[in-house]
């Protein structure tokens, strides 16, 4: 069976209702549902829950039996600080490796695929994760 891990972004824009992205992300995230088995990860629940004043609330929105909540295995974080390197290489000028990182490389060592609506940083920091993108 397939997993995908869905990114935050496709998370808010249903939630929020986004005028641009909602179609495009309800519409991906249902059928990412149907599909298989869907999850999510500390960082995506962490960047979700920013909106929201009360952990119940968050709770009741990333359903657990839709949204299966998994921790981020250490490899990911490995991988995720050898990208952080590359990215300073690159000039990036932050001081911590961003979250979209460890979603990333938590996907890549799982072997499972990304629901994002952000590809072009995925793409070029993770070529070989496959994506569900606009």
């Amino acid at each position: 069976m397939t997993t995908v891990l869905v990114d935050s972004n496709v998370l808010l824009d249903v939630i929020a209702d986004d005028p641009h992205w909602f179609e495009w992300s309800s519409s991906a995230l249902s059928a990412a549902i149907s599909g298989g088995r869907t999850a999510i990860n500390p960082i995506i629940f962490a960047e979700v829950s920013m909106r929201y004043s009360d952990i119940a609330e968050i709770d009741k929105l990333l359903w657990e039996r839709v949204l299966v909540r998994e921790p981020l295995p250490y490899e990911a974080a490995f991988l995720a600080g050898k990208i952080y390197l590359q990215y300073r290489k690159r000039g990036g000028k932050r001081m911590a490796p961003l979250p979209d990182f460890f979603i990333g490389a938590h996907a890549a060592v799982a072997g499972y695929t990304l629901l994002t609506r952000n590809p072009k940083d995925y793409r070029r920091d993770f070529p070989k994760l496959e994506l569900i993108a606009p």
